[in-house]
């Protein structure tokens, strides 16, 4: 029963386009730590908005609270964001009115995706050196290693809240249906 996880996972990532950073991932260290906090939200988060129906992009659980899209937009963004945090100047600028104007699911997968990549490669890219340089996380004062770990939290953060959504609309995250499937 666990080379079939195993094998459904491999297949999973060889199937749906996530593409690592050029460069070769560390296997141990603080950037290795940060990677996998990145790489477990990164692929849960994709993987659930790919589940979620288009019809469902727009529902929100209260008025005022972000939607469906508005989530995975706001991910997306700050995934760029946090290279101009760090000292770093991104290839996308962050806009939040995005949030608001970009809610067709076919255009917010692509998006998620090449931003979840830009951030594999930009905490892959920083050099070691940089890591203990000062930087300032919306007024408080971080390390460049903090802000990495902070980004990594706050993918995190939104997995959570996108699983709620998604149980508040019937929808069960691939990798539970898999380990539910898994064990019958």
């Amino acid at each position: 029963m666990k080379r079939l996880v195993v094998l459904l996972g491999l297949v999973m990532i060889i199937t749906t386009g996530f593409v690592f950073a050029e460069t070769p991932a560390p296997a141990t260290g603080i950037r290795a730590e940060i990677l996998w906090q990145v790489n477990v939200a990164a692929d849960k988060l994709v993987e659930l908005a790919e589940a979620t129906p288009a019809e469902k992009y727009n529902w929100r659980p209260a008025e005022g609270v972000r939607s469906i899209s508005e989530v995975y937009v706001h991910v997306s963004d700050a995934n760029y964001l946090l290279a101009q945090l760090i000292g770093m100047k991104p290839p996308k600028a962050y806009d939040e009115k995005n949030e608001k104007m970009i809610t067709d699911k076919a255009k917010i997968i692509p998006e998620l995706k090449e931003s979840m990549n830009y951030l594999r490669k930009l905490v892959n890219d920083v050099p070691d050196a940089d890591m203990d340089k000062p930087a300032d996380f919306f007024g408080t004062k971080t390390t460049v290693r903090g802000a990495l770990f902070a980004f990594a939290a706050h993918m995190h953060e939104h997995l959570g809240q996108s699983i709620a959504y998604a149980r508040s609309n019937g929808i069960v995250p691939p990798w539970t249906a898999r380990e539910q499937q898994a064990a019958k």
